[in-house]
């Protein structure tokens, strides 16, 4: 017995290092084309300040170039200029404190409490204040180069136009290249609506508590995908390599408009269904048009990419609306369900090409 559980430990820890092997070459290939921009980047600003300024250390203009762009997805020439912007207040602050105080243990205090709080008073980000107190640390603690602690300005400029033009240049394309927030997102809508259908047909209140937990799981989705498409169009707006893809992302943008609204439709459809089903009776008309939603959600995921999957939509979609009567069930709780359906299909609706009054048009009178 002891044997047989030593050798599910040992399964055990043989899996928990595969998975953590899997998991750390993924960061690494997720992460190379930020780790090649940053390498290219903060050399070109350190050859720039060394061979053409004459600084013999050129610190600020590689630690700026890198603390601006960074690891993170959201390296987007907005954030860029605003992580610049930050670091030369810093910069400026200290150097001006510098002439002023001197350097020194007390000096080095005031000159990072005054800094922190330009910083605060000219941005909202607190990503921006602390970009401003390291390289104000470094003015404020390393000796004064040859050129004075203004050079150190000079060189923090350098960094920063550096790393904009690398964004421009090279960009990371992980953020215009096919993403996988979408799928993630539509795949969760189809369970959620699936459990539905279930909860519906069975008086499953298991399977609608499901459904509710799945479709609220959506957020973080949703989120996810927002500051990844603002990435990508912020890089794409500004790099020339990208002007083709911009299109694509605005009309990417657009589906992740009308799924936020979706997303918002299932949650509410899901808390009533909840309380629908509690009496543990099916009802059959009501799965049939979940069933039918979560189709049109299917067909919906596949649009973007599918201009067949597009027409499909609209189709069902507008077959949906006509079926969307309250009149058709019975009890006001199942009428409420049928109501909560019908703005979710008017939003697809419009989202494929309808206008709202086309759109209402499809629903019956209320």
């Amino acid at each position: 017995m002891s044997g047989s559980a030593e050798s599910m430990r040992r399964l055990e820890r043989s899996i928990r290092r595969r998975l953590d092997a899997r998991a750390a070459l993924d960061r690494v290939v997720r992460s190379l084309p930020a780790i090649v921009q940053i390498v290219v980047a903060a050399t070109a600003s350190y050859l720039i300040a060394r061979e053409l300024l004459g600084h013999d250390l050129p610190l600020v203009a590689v630690t700026v170039t890198i603390i601006s762009l960074g690891l993170a997805r959201d390296a987007t020439p907005r954030r860029v200029v605003e992580t610049v912007i930050g670091i030369n207040i810093g910069i400026a602050v200290a150097a001006l404190l510098v002439q002023v105080i001197s350097q020194g243990a007390w000096q080095t205090a005031v000159i990072l409490g005054l800094t922190l709080v330009v910083a605060r008073a000219v941005s909202p980000s607190a990503a921006f204040a602390i970009a401003a107190a390291v390289q104000s640390m470094l003015v404020a603690v390393l000796p004064a180069p040859d050129g004075g602690v203004f050079a150190r300005s000079l060189d923090g400029l350098v960094g920063g136009v550096m790393a904009l033009l690398i964004t421009a240049l090279i960009p990371r394309f992980d953020l215009v290249r096919r993403r996988g927030e979408a799928t993630a997102l539509y795949s969760l809508l189809d369970q959620a609506l699936t459990s539905l259908h279930e909860a519906l047909r069975a008086g499953d209140s298991a399977a609608a508590e499901l459904a509710l937990a799945r479709s609220r799981r959506t957020q973080r989705l949703i989120d996810e995908w927002t500051t990844s498409l603002e990435s990508a169009r912020g890089v794409a707006s500004f790099s020339p390599w990208l002007r083709s893809r911009r299109a694509r992302l605005a009309n990417e943008a657009q589906l992740l408009a009308v799924t936020d609204l979706i997303t918002r439709h299932v949650r509410a459809i899901a808390r009533r269904v909840e309380v629908v089903v509690r009496e543990g009776e099916g009802r059959p008309i009501l799965a049939a048009l979940v069933e039918t939603t979560g189709e049109v959600v299917r067909l919906l995921g596949r649009s973007h990419d599918d201009e067949a999957a597009r027409y499909a939509t609209r189709a069902l979609a507008a077959t949906l609306a006509a079926q969307c009567s309250p009149s058709a069930v019975d009890g006001v709780s199942d009428q409420v369900v049928v109501v909560l359906l019908r703005p979710l299909v008017f939003d697809v609706l419009v989202h494929l090409g309808m206008t709202p009054d086309e759109a209402r048009a499809q629903l019956p009178a209320l």
